[in-house]
């Protein structure tokens, strides 16, 4: 079985006879079967079936995709200004939309992975809008003086443009096949994703006895190090989400399941946008 780094492309059918890639958005996607009994959501299916669909369904094509992506990345986008905005005219607001936001968005995630409600609109767009007042003012206190960031808003400029560089580069190495979206790469990728979770919980609690811990996060070149394998593995696992995402439009999954692929390739945007906007500030303190 394959699952994805991503917890809301986890468990995905995999098609039997395709060599570990597929051409993402083919228009021939639908007419591939299933290989394995999986389950996404509501639409777990036996051994070589098709989703089933219902005389109103219409099945997900990579339209649908792009279309509820960019809803999505667009509700972030608008609370993230929002919240940048508001916490560079009162600071003090800045570490409450950061805590807020950033729980309330991670509970939301938690809700529709565990929950079988990643195709849920208004979970989606909710979680877009707090993690948008997350990212707005987590963005302002890396870069903003006031709270000892450094290189201004041009520094937040420059790690939206990277982001979405290394998205649509690996989009590119994924359809050509550059490399192999096979069951040893998940394995591996998954596994250096759970090890780098463990640094970083662990030098979070080290840094309540140690200032900066174990030094992955306080700017110097083992932090830079760490942020650069951090970035990496975020930019890999795009490869899974787009495996992923291909999944559903070769099993024919409702229209409607392209809402959990928006809401899983959002999640690994963020993520990286994150790493990357911190890896800049440690260059800008050099």
């Amino acid at each position: 079985m394959r699952t994805s780094s991503n917890p809301v492309f986890k468990n995905l059918p995999r098609q039997e006879g395709v060599g570990g890639y597929a051409n993402f958005g083919s228009g021939t996607a639908g007419a591939v079967q299933l290989g394995k009994q999986q389950q996404y959501g509501e639409y777990g299916q036996q051994y070589g079936q098709p989703y089933q669909q219902g005389p109103a369904t219409r099945t997900m094509t990579i339209d649908d995709v792009v279309t509820k992506t960019g809803i999505t990345l667009a509700v972030l986008t608008v609370a993230a200004i929002a919240s940048y905005a508001l916490s560079t005219a009162n600071p003090s607001l800045a570490p409450l939309f950061v805590i807020g936001g950033g729980i309330i968005g991670l509970v939301l995630v938690l809700v529709a992975t565990f929950g079988n409600k990643m195709d849920n609109p208004a979970i989606v767009l909710s979680y877009a809008a707090f993690e948008g007042l997350f990212l707005g003012a987590l963005s302002l206190m890396f870069t903003d003086v006031t709270f000892g960031g450094v290189g201004g808003s041009a520094l937040i400029g420059q790690a939206v443009l990277g982001t979405f560089g290394v998205f649509f580069g690996m989009l590119v190495v994924y359809k050509t096949g550059a490399i192999r979206v096979t069951p040893r790469f998940t394995r591996m990728l998954i596994g250096a994703m759970v090890g780098v979770l463990v640094l970083m919980v662990g030098n979070l609690v080290a840094s309540f006895f140690t200032d900066g811990g174990f030094g992955l996060r306080d700017g110097g070149p083992l932090a830079i190090v760490f942020s650069l394998v951090c970035i990496a593995i975020a930019a890999f696992s795009f490869l899974l989400d787009f495996d992923a995402a291909d999944q559903l439009i070769r099993a024919q999954a409702p229209e409607k399941a392209a809402w959990g692929v928006a809401l899983g390739l959002t999640i690994t945007l963020v993520w990286l946008y994150i790493e990357i906007l911190r890896l800049l500030t440690y260059f800008q303190r050099d």
